[in-house]
């Protein structure tokens, strides 16, 4: 019965104590939402002189609104007494959300500091190679930089359970065989991870290249930590992993220089003059919106019994401006020989001798055997 009345009397201070603890936190979740309002502007005013800081600025915006509060509710509460009870569990769980909270402002401030040098080097420009490396690496860095700080997170969160920290240790002990199982299992991950590294610092391939690879022509769309996404021409989407690039051979079409030459295969009659068809392409070339004027020539490159076979190697600005110019100069030179020497269009010649075909001398059929008497 004493022990009854004891936790009765107590009950109202323990719900009075909680209401005020109730109050303050209150008070102080307004006065961080308030002092985050009245940062705010003052921040970006600060750094609207930098695109980074600017980008920065506005992707902590959302995680800091949240983390200034739990900050301040974490420091409130070490000045609670313990004997308060569940004093340690608030106090815990305080301690978790926080590290999650600032991990999301890390988390944010890499996206931003990224989106801020993009910024800083457009690719949509024409000569875009140094903006397009530059951008290859900063989104590598950075998704692997997020990666690291989300695993750093987690790991100061399960350090915060001792029971979890207990099954670390004994995890860690007993690793033996399945610490091999699971490297075995992971090589794939951690190799597209270090392949990763390689492509950020090496950078045989950024962002927009024109890629061939397994025979299809695309330009690469995205490059996560993992894999990189190549849009083929038609619309399609082919996934490659990190580690291939590092372990095949493939063509870059970008890799100096977007520049590039295209060639145009005629067949045509031996009857038929070059030197034409020479100042017929140079023309078309002069014409076309796609040529870059660097290179427009017409050469015999083989002939046959019965044909010559003439290449117009021309250059373009890029690939597609390149593909462009070629089926120009193959439309208009075609059509072109069939108006001015259509005979000397691909033709199958034949030799018909004049004279009488010799006739084959007369066999009497013969007769059959008469029969005897």
């Amino acid at each position: 019965m004493d022990t009854w009345r004891e936790q009765l009397t107590t009950l109202p201070l323990d719900l009075m104590l909680w209401g005020q603890l109730l109050l303050g936190a209150l008070i102080i979740v307004l006065g961080a939402l308030v002092l985050h309002r009245l940062l705010r502007p003052l921040a970006l005013r600060l750094a609207r002189f930098s695109v980074l800081l600017t980008a920065v600025v506005k992707r902590i915006d959302r995680p800091t609104r949240w983390a200034m509060p739990l900050i301040g509710l974490l420091i409130a509460a070490q000045g609670i007494p313990e004997t308060v009870p569940g004093n340690a569990g608030l106090q815990h769980l305080l301690g978790v959300l926080t590290i999650l909270a600032v991990a999301w402002v890390g988390m944010s401030a890499i996206r931003g500091a990224a989106a801020g040098i993009a910024a800083l080097h457009p690719a949509d420009v024409e000569d875009n190679l140094n903006a397009r490396r530059i951008q290859t690496q900063t989104k590598v860095l950075s998704r692997i930089a997020s990666s690291a700080v989300l695993l750093a997170a987690l790991a100061f969160v399960l350090m915060t359970f001792p029971k979890a920290r207990q099954l670390g240790t004994s995890l860690l002990a007993s690793a033996g065989i399945a610490g091999l199982v699971i490297g075995l299992a992971a090589k794939s991950v951690f190799g597209n991870l270090l392949a990763g590294l390689q492509i950020a610092m090496a950078q045989p391939i950024r962002l927009d290249d024109v890629l061939i690879i397994e025979g299809e022509w695309g330009r690469v769309e995205e490059i996560t930590a993992t894999y990189v996404v190549l849009k083929i021409w038609d619309e399609r989407r082919l996934i490659i992993p990190l580690q291939w690039f590092i372990e095949h051979p493939f063509q870059n079409w970008t890799r100096t220089s977007s520049s590039i030459l295209g060639s145009v295969m005629l067949w045509v009659d031996y009857t038929l003059p070059v030197a034409q068809i020479r100042q017929q392409a140079q023309a078309m070339c002069k014409a076309s919106a796609h040529w870059d004027g660097r290179v427009c020539g017409v050469q015999v490159v083989e002939a046959t019994e019965r044909t010559m076979q003439l290449r117009i190697l021309v250059s373009a600005r890029d690939s597609g401006k390149a593909f462009d110019l070629r089926c120009e100069l193959r439309e208009g030179l075609i059509a072109f020989i069939q108006k001015e020497f259509p005979q000397s269009l691909p033709r199958l010649r034949g030799l018909v001798e004049a004279g009488a075909a010799p006739t084959a001398p007369a066999v009497s059929p013969s007769l059959p055997p008469s029969p005897a008497p």
